[in-house]
Protein backbone atom coordinates (compact mmCIF):
# COMPACT_ATOMS: atom_id res chain seq x y z
CA UNK A 1 0.00 0.00 0.00
CA UNK A 2 2.91 2.20 0.77
CA UNK A 3 4.41 1.63 -2.09
CA UNK A 4 1.31 2.23 -3.97
CA UNK A 5 0.65 5.59 -2.43
CA UNK A 6 3.90 6.83 -3.32
CA UNK A 7 3.71 5.92 -6.77
CA UNK A 8 0.84 7.89 -6.79
CA UNK A 9 2.41 10.89 -5.42
CA UNK A 10 5.60 10.66 -8.08
CA UNK A 11 3.05 10.06 -10.70
CA UNK A 12 1.05 13.72 -9.84
CA UNK A 13 4.36 15.70 -9.47
CA UNK A 14 5.16 18.07 -12.08
CA UNK A 15 8.25 18.06 -14.49
CA UNK A 16 10.41 20.37 -16.11
CA UNK A 17 9.94 24.09 -15.52
CA UNK A 18 6.99 23.54 -13.76
CA UNK A 19 9.05 21.14 -11.60
CA UNK A 20 11.74 23.87 -10.81
CA UNK A 21 9.24 26.32 -9.68
CA UNK A 22 8.04 24.74 -6.63
CA UNK A 23 11.72 25.45 -5.06
CA UNK A 24 12.50 29.53 -4.18
CA UNK A 25 16.08 29.02 -5.35
CA UNK A 26 14.78 28.94 -8.99
CA UNK A 27 12.04 31.08 -8.56
CA UNK A 28 14.70 33.80 -7.20
CA UNK A 29 17.06 32.68 -10.84
CA UNK A 30 13.64 33.41 -13.02
CA UNK A 31 12.81 36.46 -11.30
CA UNK A 32 16.59 38.19 -11.27
CA UNK A 33 16.71 36.70 -15.21
CA UNK A 34 13.27 38.56 -15.90
CA UNK A 35 14.34 41.49 -14.47
CA UNK A 36 17.46 42.00 -16.16
CA UNK A 37 15.89 40.72 -19.52
CA UNK A 38 13.49 44.04 -18.96
CA UNK A 39 16.21 46.10 -18.13
CA UNK A 40 18.26 45.27 -21.30
CA UNK A 41 15.45 46.14 -23.45
CA UNK A 42 14.28 49.53 -21.27
CA UNK A 43 17.58 50.91 -21.19
CA UNK A 44 18.17 49.49 -25.25
CA UNK A 45 14.72 51.11 -25.78
CA UNK A 46 13.97 54.25 -23.59
CA UNK A 47 16.32 55.51 -21.63
CA UNK A 48 19.40 58.24 -22.23
CA UNK A 49 22.83 56.05 -22.48
CA UNK A 50 24.38 59.22 -20.84
CA UNK A 51 21.92 57.54 -17.16
CA UNK A 52 21.13 54.29 -18.18
CA UNK A 53 23.19 51.28 -19.08
CA UNK A 54 22.06 47.94 -20.36
CA UNK A 55 23.12 45.02 -17.94
CA UNK A 56 25.44 43.42 -20.89
CA UNK A 57 27.54 47.40 -20.77
CA UNK A 58 27.74 46.65 -17.37
CA UNK A 59 29.26 43.19 -17.51
CA UNK A 60 32.10 44.27 -20.08
CA UNK A 61 32.41 47.74 -17.47
CA UNK A 62 32.96 45.30 -14.84
CA UNK A 63 35.79 43.32 -16.26
CA UNK A 64 37.40 46.86 -17.51
CA UNK A 65 36.91 48.24 -13.73
CA UNK A 66 38.48 44.91 -12.39
CA UNK A 67 41.52 45.27 -14.60
CA UNK A 68 42.45 48.29 -12.81
CA UNK A 69 44.60 48.08 -10.32
CA UNK A 70 43.77 51.36 -8.99
CA UNK A 71 40.34 50.82 -8.03
CA UNK A 72 41.18 46.89 -7.32
CA UNK A 73 43.61 48.92 -4.40
CA UNK A 74 40.56 50.69 -3.18
CA UNK A 75 38.55 47.96 -3.21
CA UNK A 76 40.46 46.17 -1.08
CA UNK A 77 41.40 49.31 1.07
CA UNK A 78 37.53 49.11 1.32
CA UNK A 79 36.99 45.74 2.28
CA UNK A 80 40.01 45.99 5.09
CA UNK A 81 38.06 48.90 6.81
CA UNK A 82 34.91 47.23 6.65
CA UNK A 83 35.84 43.94 8.16
CA UNK A 84 37.52 45.93 11.15
CA UNK A 85 35.05 48.12 11.89
CA UNK A 86 32.93 45.13 12.10
CA UNK A 87 35.39 43.76 13.83
CA UNK A 88 35.10 46.53 16.53
CA UNK A 89 31.42 47.30 16.93
CA UNK A 90 31.04 43.31 17.37
CA UNK A 91 33.70 42.93 19.77
CA UNK A 92 32.60 46.10 21.93
CA UNK A 93 29.03 45.67 21.18
CA UNK A 94 28.81 42.10 22.63
CA UNK A 95 31.36 42.99 25.60
CA UNK A 96 29.11 45.90 26.90
CA UNK A 97 26.09 43.95 26.02
CA UNK A 98 26.81 41.28 28.22
CA UNK A 99 28.15 44.12 30.94
CA UNK A 100 24.67 45.91 30.39
CA UNK A 101 22.48 42.64 29.92
CA UNK A 102 23.73 40.67 32.60
CA UNK A 103 23.64 43.67 35.50
CA UNK A 104 20.46 44.98 36.49
CA UNK A 105 21.30 48.48 37.72
CA UNK A 106 23.43 49.10 34.62
CA UNK A 107 20.86 47.71 32.56
CA UNK A 108 18.20 50.72 33.94
CA UNK A 109 21.07 52.96 34.30
CA UNK A 110 22.42 53.11 30.56
CA UNK A 111 19.91 51.06 28.30
CA UNK A 112 17.55 53.97 27.89
CA UNK A 113 20.64 56.05 26.69
CA UNK A 114 21.91 54.05 24.18
CA UNK A 115 18.63 53.30 22.54
CA UNK A 116 18.49 57.50 22.58
CA UNK A 117 21.95 57.29 21.23
CA UNK A 118 20.91 54.38 18.54
CA UNK A 119 18.02 56.48 16.87
CA UNK A 120 20.34 59.98 16.66
CA UNK A 121 21.49 60.25 12.34
CA UNK A 122 24.87 58.71 12.75
CA UNK A 123 25.60 61.59 9.93
CA UNK A 124 25.55 64.69 12.33
CA UNK A 125 28.29 63.11 14.24
CA UNK A 126 29.87 62.98 11.29
CA UNK A 127 32.09 66.14 11.25
CA UNK A 128 33.20 64.97 14.73
CA UNK A 129 34.82 61.97 13.59
CA UNK A 130 36.89 63.75 10.75
CA UNK A 131 37.79 66.27 13.67
CA UNK A 132 38.99 63.40 15.44
CA UNK A 133 40.38 60.85 12.80
CA UNK A 134 40.98 63.00 10.01
CA UNK A 135 40.91 62.73 6.13
CA UNK A 136 42.11 58.73 6.09
CA UNK A 137 40.90 55.13 7.28
CA UNK A 138 40.19 56.11 10.50
CA UNK A 139 37.59 57.99 9.83
CA UNK A 140 35.76 55.48 8.03
CA UNK A 141 36.31 52.81 10.22
CA UNK A 142 35.22 54.72 12.87
CA UNK A 143 32.02 55.98 11.02
CA UNK A 144 31.47 52.49 9.80
CA UNK A 145 31.79 51.33 13.74
CA UNK A 146 29.41 54.09 14.59
CA UNK A 147 26.46 52.62 12.57
CA UNK A 148 27.45 49.24 13.55
CA UNK A 149 27.75 48.60 17.11
CA UNK A 150 24.34 49.67 18.29
CA UNK A 151 22.36 47.44 16.85
CA UNK A 152 25.01 44.69 18.02
CA UNK A 153 24.57 46.13 21.80
CA UNK A 154 20.37 46.56 21.96
CA UNK A 155 20.12 42.98 19.96
CA UNK A 156 22.81 41.06 23.33
CA UNK A 157 21.21 43.26 25.85
CA UNK A 158 17.54 42.18 24.68
CA UNK A 159 18.59 38.66 24.21
CA UNK A 160 20.04 38.37 27.85
CA UNK A 161 16.73 40.07 28.67
CA UNK A 162 15.14 37.11 27.71
CA UNK A 163 16.36 34.22 29.19
CA UNK A 164 14.68 30.76 29.86
CA UNK A 165 14.16 30.89 33.66
CA UNK A 166 13.01 27.20 33.69
CA UNK A 167 16.76 26.93 32.02
CA UNK A 168 18.15 29.07 34.99
CA UNK A 169 16.62 26.91 37.56
CA UNK A 170 17.65 23.81 36.25
CA UNK A 171 21.10 24.71 35.90
CA UNK A 172 20.98 25.89 39.68
CA UNK A 173 19.04 22.99 40.34
CA UNK A 174 22.49 20.76 38.92
CA UNK A 175 24.92 22.68 41.03
CA UNK A 176 26.13 24.54 37.73
CA UNK A 177 29.12 27.14 38.61
CA UNK A 178 29.38 30.75 36.91
CA UNK A 179 31.10 29.64 33.72
CA UNK A 180 29.02 26.49 33.28
CA UNK A 181 25.93 28.64 33.10
CA UNK A 182 27.43 31.10 31.24
CA UNK A 183 28.83 28.71 28.79
CA UNK A 184 25.58 26.14 28.40
CA UNK A 185 23.04 28.12 29.35
CA UNK A 186 23.29 31.96 28.60
CA UNK A 187 25.55 31.96 25.20
CA UNK A 188 23.22 28.99 23.65
CA UNK A 189 19.89 31.15 24.32
CA UNK A 190 21.85 34.69 23.19
CA UNK A 191 23.01 32.72 19.75
CA UNK A 192 19.92 33.87 17.79
CA UNK A 193 20.01 37.37 19.06
CA UNK A 194 23.56 37.96 18.77
CA UNK A 195 23.44 36.99 14.97
CA UNK A 196 20.90 38.88 14.17
CA UNK A 197 22.61 41.73 16.04
CA UNK A 198 25.72 41.30 13.95
CA UNK A 199 23.61 41.07 10.67
CA UNK A 200 21.95 44.51 11.50
CA UNK A 201 25.62 45.41 12.75
CA UNK A 202 27.27 44.29 8.99
CA UNK A 203 24.81 46.60 7.11
CA UNK A 204 25.39 49.19 8.78
CA UNK A 205 29.05 49.15 8.61
CA UNK A 206 28.59 48.68 5.26
CA UNK A 207 26.42 51.91 4.89
CA UNK A 208 28.85 53.84 7.08
CA UNK A 209 31.91 53.01 5.48
CA UNK A 210 30.53 53.73 2.14
CA UNK A 211 28.67 56.78 3.27
CA UNK A 212 32.23 57.87 4.60
CA UNK A 213 34.47 56.72 1.74
CA UNK A 214 32.00 59.63 -0.32
CA UNK A 215 32.49 62.28 1.87
CA UNK A 216 36.35 61.82 2.26
CA UNK A 217 37.96 59.50 -0.14
CA UNK A 218 40.63 61.01 -2.02
CA UNK A 219 41.74 57.37 -3.88
CA UNK A 220 38.93 55.66 -2.72
CA UNK A 221 35.95 53.84 -3.97
CA UNK A 222 34.63 57.44 -3.26
CA UNK A 223 36.43 58.87 -5.70
CA UNK A 224 35.44 56.42 -8.57
CA UNK A 225 31.97 57.08 -7.77
CA UNK A 226 32.16 60.77 -7.80
CA UNK A 227 34.52 60.28 -10.98
CA UNK A 228 32.14 57.77 -12.86
CA UNK A 229 28.89 60.15 -11.88
CA UNK A 230 30.83 63.60 -13.35
CA UNK A 231 32.08 62.11 -16.21
CA UNK A 232 28.57 60.37 -17.24
CA UNK A 233 30.04 56.98 -17.25
CA UNK A 234 26.86 54.98 -15.44
CA UNK A 235 28.13 51.34 -17.12
CA UNK A 236 31.28 51.61 -15.09
CA UNK A 237 29.47 53.58 -11.73
CA UNK A 238 27.18 50.22 -11.92
CA UNK A 239 29.91 48.04 -12.57
CA UNK A 240 30.89 49.65 -9.48
CA UNK A 241 28.15 49.11 -7.39
CA UNK A 242 27.65 45.87 -8.32
CA UNK A 243 31.05 44.89 -7.07
CA UNK A 244 30.24 46.86 -3.58
CA UNK A 245 26.88 44.51 -3.39
CA UNK A 246 28.87 41.36 -4.28
CA UNK A 247 30.92 42.23 -1.56
CA UNK A 248 28.21 42.66 0.88
CA UNK A 249 26.96 39.45 -0.10
CA UNK A 250 29.64 38.05 0.57
CA UNK A 251 30.14 38.76 3.51
CA UNK A 252 26.30 38.34 4.55
CA UNK A 253 26.86 34.65 3.20
CA UNK A 254 29.58 34.22 5.72
CA UNK A 255 28.14 35.69 8.43
CA UNK A 256 24.66 33.26 7.80
CA UNK A 257 26.91 30.21 7.53
CA UNK A 258 28.96 30.96 10.71
CA UNK A 259 25.47 31.12 12.50
CA UNK A 260 24.39 27.75 11.11
CA UNK A 261 27.34 26.39 12.40
CA UNK A 262 27.17 27.75 16.21
CA UNK A 263 23.16 27.07 15.85
CA UNK A 264 22.92 23.14 14.84
CA UNK A 265 21.98 22.45 18.25
CA UNK A 266 19.02 24.22 17.94
CA UNK A 267 17.61 21.65 14.93
CA UNK A 268 19.82 18.79 16.69
CA UNK A 269 22.26 18.48 13.71
CA UNK A 270 25.78 17.15 14.93
CA UNK A 271 28.86 19.40 14.85
CA UNK A 272 31.01 16.92 13.31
Amino acid sequence: MANVVEKAKTARRPGGFAATLEHPGWVRVYYLIAILALWEAGARIYNDPLFMSPPSQIVRAMAMILSDAGILRALGQAFVEIVVAFALSTGLGLALGLVIGLNRYAYHLFFKLILVLYGIPKVTIFPLILLAFGIGAGTKIAFGFAHGVFPVLVAVVAGLQDQDESLIRAAAAMGAKRRHYFRWVILPHLAPSLFTGTRLGMAGVLLGVILAELYVSVLGIGYYTTQFSQNFEPAKLFALVGVLAAMSIFLNEALRRIELHYSRWRTGAPRG
